[in-house]
């Protein structure tokens, strides 16, 4: 570990002549000192012995099994499996949380942290570290002409994860799209799955800043677990196909 000078701070709580009625705080007092960490220091057993239960309780939850992988899900662009496994989980969640049927799903690229989910036992920790934002689930009423704007950013990104549309990326931009099979109306209002994230400009999805969106305050990161669940309840495993929602001719 490289040594470097952290600032601890330990709190002395001084308390005193309390009687057992009364409730009133007394003062605190705070004293502070600079500690060098050095990779040669012995751990406090003391300290450790108090975490112990607390580490112990969160190793066993992120160590257990929540769903499998039939194969290894690659984080690519201009599409991935990895990146259609969660777009696909987003939508399918916003169809249980909204009670509609939603158009379109999208899923920025920079928001996948894994570069891969490997084949075999899928813990919850992993699922944690593919999505360890509280990003919640949100829906977005847009009209076509953002909608184009949107994929033309997602073209000049290279590409992200989409459930719901094709599209070409030609020149940086968003060619031969199709909305669930028919040409994208820039004259029609499309049910967008989104993020809140997103949905307020984030990652330079400008366009979206300022569109109302609906939330139930659900997260991203829940609408994975429960995809895995809703997979596992019909015998099925986690996997995802590259299908050519986003390419370049």
């Amino acid at each position: 570990m490289m040594n470097a000078l952290k600032r601890t701070a330990f709190g002395v709580l001084l308390v005193a002549g309390l009687a057992a009625c009364r409730t009133a705080r007394e003062p605190v007092k705070a004293e502070y000192a600079g500690y060098r960490i050095t990779s040669g220091m012995k751990a406090d057993s003391g300290l450790a012995g108090l975490l112990r239960p607390y580490r112990d309780s969160v190793d066993r939850s992120m160590n257990e099994v929540v769903g499998d992988a039939d194969k290894t899900l690659e984080k690519k662009q201009p599409e991935g499996t990895l990146g259609n496994f969660m777009v696909d989980a987003f939508f399918y969640a916003a169809e249980q949380q909204f009670k509609l049927k939603p158009d379109v799903g999208i899923f920025n690229f920079g928001g996948i942290r894994l570069t891969q989910l490997p084949a075999g036992p899928v813990t919850r920790g992993k699922v944690f570290e593919l999505m360890p934002f509280d990003n919640q689930l949100v829906l977005q009423r847009v009209p076509g002409t953002v909608l184009q704007q949107l994929l033309d950013h997602i073209a000049g990104a290279k590409g992200w994860p989409v459930h719901g549309l094709t599209m070409q990326i030609q020149s940086g931009k968003a060619t031969n799209v199709l909305i669930n099979g028919a040409p994208l109306d820039p004259a029609k209002t499309y049910i967008l799955v989104n993020s809140d994230y997103l949905a307020t400009g984030g990652d330079n999805a400008v366009m979206l800043k300022g569109i109302p969106f609906e939330t139930t305050g659900y997260l991203q990161r829940d609408a994975l677990f429960d995809y895995i669940k809703y997979l596992r309840s019909g015998g099925k495993n986690i996997s995802a196909t590259e299908e050519k929602r986003v390419y370049v001719p």
